[in-house]
């Protein structure tokens, strides 16, 4: 074997502990997720006797089955699949139709109109100055109260207006010559060109809108309207209240048992729910993945 001072074949001391490091960081975070999935599986018995380290024990579909037949689950689940489509489409008109006339160096006043989107990035009116104008617009306890105020992102139209003026002025210059239009222009050469970024942009809308609860719970306060988010945290705030060490304690010892029971039962729902409402973001995020090094090489463009 070949050593060299301060060299393996390559492999330095400092890349030994990064990987060390990294390594750790995986594990804290794979386990919370392995452990919620393998209880999810469990036996009841098992749980309660804390048996459940890292695989299942005991193998059983009871919770996801009574999730199955759960109403108000599928009802949010196929609000958020909404939420995040309408979200999508028009993150994407937004984001596309601003960007492109920003990326031209002929357009006027550009520099003040990109000054000017950059204020509200920084500085937004507030919670309370949002809530008011939601319910003045008479969008409150409405689905457009979920999908409009994220149906833009300046950081989005920056980040888009970087990647197109990053296109070669040549190959627009040429087809408006070829006599194509703008519009055509921006059709046919400019968004086929821009599919890397539309791609980051996307993702970045769709983790976001899924993973959306604090607007729903102040912007509606009928159920039917929840996404699935929010429907958990419920859910969640339900179990914790049930478990309360301090009331079961309190109980008689039947009675102690009876309500652990109930509790665990509630848990291992509550498990089940958690890895059906992450399943479809973690099925989608791969796809999108390739795509990421290109948006974070974006921003360190000029423009």
């Amino acid at each position: 074997m070949k050593i060299r001072k301060g060299k393996l074949h390559g492999w330095t001391f400092f890349d030994t502990v990064i990987t060390i490091i990294a390594s750790i960081a995986l594990a804290l975070t794979l386990y919370p997720m392995i452990y919620v999935f393998s209880c999810s599986f469990s036996d009841t018995k098992a749980v309660l006797a804390g048996e459940v380290v890292l695989w299942p024990v005991g193998f059983s579909l009871k919770a996801y089955e009574i999730v199955m037949q759960n109403v108000e689950y599928w009802r949010s689940m196929l609000n958020s699949v909404g939420y995040v489509i309408a979200n999508c489409i028009l993150m994407f008109l937004t984001t596309v139709s601003m960007a492109y006339p920003l990326s031209r160096p002929n357009l006027k006043f550009r520099k003040f109109v990109t000054y000017f989107l950059l204020i509200p990035m920084y500085f937004g009116g507030g919670m309370i100055p949002t809530y008011l104008l939601i319910s003045k617009l008479g969008l409150y306890n409405t689905p457009w109260a979920l999908i409009l105020p994220g149906c833009y992102g300046i950081w989005n139209i920056i980040l888009c207006r970087t990647f197109m003026a990053s296109l070669p002025e040549e190959l627009i210059d040429s087809s408006l010559i070829d006599g194509c239009s703008q519009f055509a222009t921006f059709r046919k050469i400019v968004i086929p060109l821009s599919k890397p970024v539309i791609a980051v942009i996307m993702i970045y809308t769709i983790v976001g809108t899924w993973n959306a609860w604090f607007g729903a719970s102040i912007y509606t306060s009928r159920q039917e309207l929840w996404p699935v988010q929010l429907y958990l945290k419920h859910l969640l705030a339900a179990t914790t209240a049930t478990t309360d060490q301090k009331l079961l304690e309190s109980l008689s010892k039947e009675a102690y048992e009876a309500a652990r029971q109930a509790a665990l039962s509630a848990n291992q729902i509550k498990y089940s729910m958690i890895i059906l409402t992450t399943a479809p973001i973690i099925a989608v995020y791969p796809m999108f993945q390739k795509h990421f090094t290109k948006g974070i090489m974006l921003g360190s463009l000029k423009g």
